[in-house]
Formats: structure tokens, C-alpha cells, sequence
């Protein structure tokens, strides 16, 4: 399955989802799908959020709990759900906060398999 369908499987399975992004750890984005209606900035909520768990995934690293995995961060407005991919990749889920968290959590796991296959 091609990345952009794979991304979209993500986004129209999850009530709430408002965006799909696979991102280098250095904040540059690979790909992404999004509703039109989003009230946020994507772009610079991913980036941001790349440097966050570049800072997340270096404390990881130091002490030595194993390979980071998955990560979520809430707000009173949004939810992201990031999946590691690789050593380089991430992808993450935006959502409202009101969205389905736990059927994003599960998608974005049972679809990391696939992401990761595709980029390789």
C-alpha cells in the first residue's frame, strides 16, 4: 500500500483525527495527510513536537530503559500520538481532544508496521 493511502487508512478510521505526519527527528517532514478543516498549524505543531521528542528520545537513550516506542501528549485542545518508526522516522497522530485516543493508539501501532516497511 502506498504511504499517502496508508496515512489516510490512519486518519479516516479515527473520529477526532485531524492530521497524519511521518517526521525526521530533525523536524523535516516526509509525508502527511490532514483534514481540510483543521483549526491548528500542523507544520509548526509537528515541529515542534520533533524537537520535543528528540529531547525525549536522547533521555531514553542515557538512561538506558530500553528503545523508546510510542509517546502521547495532551492538551486542553489537541492529542498526539507519536510512533517511532526507525532511528530517524517518527509518525504521529493529531487529534482533537476529544477524538477516539484509544482507536488512534491502535491504528497508529498496527500501521507503524506497515510505515516502516514502506520507507525502507
Amino acid at each position: 500500500m502506498p504511504l499517502k493511502s496508508t496515512l489516510n487508512a490512519i486518519l479516516d478510521s479515527v473520529d477526532g483525527a485531524l492530521s497524519v505526519v511521518i517526521m525526521a527527528y530533525d523536524g523535516i517532514p516526509i509525508d502527511e495527510v490532514s483534514v481540510e478543516q483543521s483549526e491548528f498549524d500542523m507544520q509548526l505543531l509537528s515541529v515542534e513536537y520533533a524537537s520535543v521528542l528528540k529531547e525525549i528520545k536522547r533521555a531514553v537513550d542515557v538512561i538506558k530503559v530500553g528503545d523508546l516506542e510510542e509517546v502521547a501528549i495532551s492538551t486542553t485542545q489537541t492529542r498526539v500520538i507519536v510512533r517511532v518508526l526507525n532511528d530517524d522516522l517518527f509518525a504521529a497522530l493529531i487529534m482533537k481532544h476529544d477524538g477516539n485516543f484509544g482507536k488512534g493508539r491502535y491504528m497508529l501501532k498496527l500501521k507503524s508496521y506497515e510505515l516502516a516497511r514502506e520507507l525502507s
